[in-house]
């Protein structure tokens, strides 16, 4: 999972994904601003077959939660196993 949301990030941000690690965030990710973030949140979606909230949403400012976020859908969702 973890690396499957940083190969998500790298294309997204177009940046090396060695770049990225689980403390990347909009303020230390050059890339990272608003529109990515959308971008971001609906690669994720449809990659895993989610939907987060707008409060998930909000929440995900970090790779780390970026990372739990996905994995707590994606279990409920059904779709990873």
């Amino acid at each position: 999972m973890r690396e499957k949301v940083f190969e998500i990030v790298s294309q997204v941000m177009m940046i090396p994904v060695e770049q990225i690690n689980e403390q990347s965030t909009p303020q230390n990710t050059d890339a990272w601003d608003s529109l990515n973030h959308m971008n971001l949140i609906l690669a994720l979606e449809e990659e895993f077959g989610v939907r987060f909230s707008d409060e998930q949403i909000m929440r995900m400012l970090d790779i780390k939660t970026i990372i739990a976020e996905v994995t707590e859908i994606a279990s409920y969702a059904g779709n990873v196993g």
